[in-house]
């Protein structure tokens, strides 16, 4: 699938309530995560970190953005990065489980992910099963969420927060995205998991810690730690050596 097509598609009427959507879900989700360093991997059609409060944003994509770049293989230091946001990353991307492992290379203890994709449980998933023409996003590999959470939790990512979106029909008629509007207002209460998009908030965790263990001393033992004798001891020792001073 080419770059041109793949752009042209975000601009149609279906590709723009998926920027939408998502927009006013990553805009929400960026502003209450502080740090030095944010960067947005893929779909650059949209800034999903405008309201990010980071001094640094970068935006990077095979074939555009500042930095170009294989989000398998990602040209960042380790343990550099606060914010990465996978806007529909790894479901067109060869190695899915290597983008998560490079994503959590970089970023740094504590830092927060951001991905978003498309949900195979879904009237998108059923529309990718049964089109005819393989273009995007049909042509890609629909991830489901409870995989989605499951390489998380191999990796030590802990899920902070999430949801699902999209619950119109992918239709590519704007009078027939119009109708369906109220299965988006419906779908958070009535089909909540039928979303076709995932939206998941995840923070990298780093388990373990060096134990400080206490430098013994004997001499600390003897005058300190040594348990205080009791009042029946002391009147025994008492009793003793009055025994001992009248012989």
């Amino acid at each position: 699938m080419s770059i041109h097509n793949h752009q042209e598609w975000l601009t149609s009427a279906l590709g723009c309530y998926l920027q939408a959507r998502e927009q006013a879900l990553y805009d929400a989700a960026v502003s209450d995560i502080f740090g030095f360093n944010a960067l947005q991997l893929g779909m650059l059609n949209a800034d999903f970190l405008a309201h990010s409060r980071m001094p640094f944003r970068c935006h990077a994509d095979v074939n555009d953005g500042l930095v170009r770049c294989e989000s398998s293989l990602l040209p960042f230091a380790s343990s550099s990065i606060d914010l990465l946001l996978l806007p529909h990353q790894l479901e067109f991307c060869d190695n899915p489980h290597q983008a998560l492992r490079e994503a959590e290379r970089i970023l740094v203890p504590e830092g927060h992910m951001i991905i978003s994709g498309f949900n195979p449980i879904s009237l998108w998933g059923l529309r990718r099963l049964f089109a005819r023409n393989k273009q995007y996003p049909w042509h890609g590999r629909f991830l489901s969420l409870l995989r989605i959470k499951d390489w998380l939790a191999l990796l030590g990512f802990e899920v902070v927060a999430g949801r699902m979106s999209c619950y119109l029909p992918p239709l590519s008629k704007p009078s027939w995205l119009n109708r369906f509007q109220f299965m988006d207002k419906a779908g958070d209460r009535w089909w909540p998991m039928m979303g076709g998009v995932y939206f998941v908030v995840a923070k990298k965790r780093v388990s373990g810690m060096t134990l400080i263990r206490p430098h013994w001393n004997n001499a600390k033992m003897k005058r300190g730690l040594m348990p205080a004798p009791s009042q029946k001891t002391l009147s025994q020792k008492t009793q003793s050596q009055k025994i001992i001073h009248e012989q």
